[in-house]
């Protein structure tokens, strides 16, 4: 395998992962500011409840997707270090390519 194809493969799979992560991040973000709008509708429908003097009914929880885009961020995370360190490797064997020829 050529080096600078190794390079590019490196630079690629960083990339992706970095646009992983921010697609986790943005989904983290998006189900923190829907758990607070469920939390705030709880809090109302309470209020109103409690006013009335209705029976007051436990929210239905929505799937925790939070978790799942933690995980995806762990997961490109550990792709990001792993591109990096196979750029950083053909670095090295370029630097040493160039050692042994000179």
């Amino acid at each position: 395998m050529p080096i600078g194809s190794a390079f590019n493969s490196g630079l690629e799979g960083f990339n992706r992962a970095s646009q992983g992560i921010e697609r986790a991040s943005a989904e983290i973000n998006r189900a923190s500011i829907e758990q607070q709008d469920d939390a705030q509708l709880a809090q109302q429908r309470q209020l109103t409840a409690a006013r009335s003097e209705e029976a007051v009914t436990a929210p239905v929880a929505k799937p925790a997707r939070i978790d799942e885009a933690l995980v995806n961020l762990k997961v490109e995370e550990f792709n990001a270090k792993a591109n990096t360190q196979s750029i950083q490797t053909a670095d090295d064997v370029l630097g040493t390519l160039i050692d042994i020829n000179v």
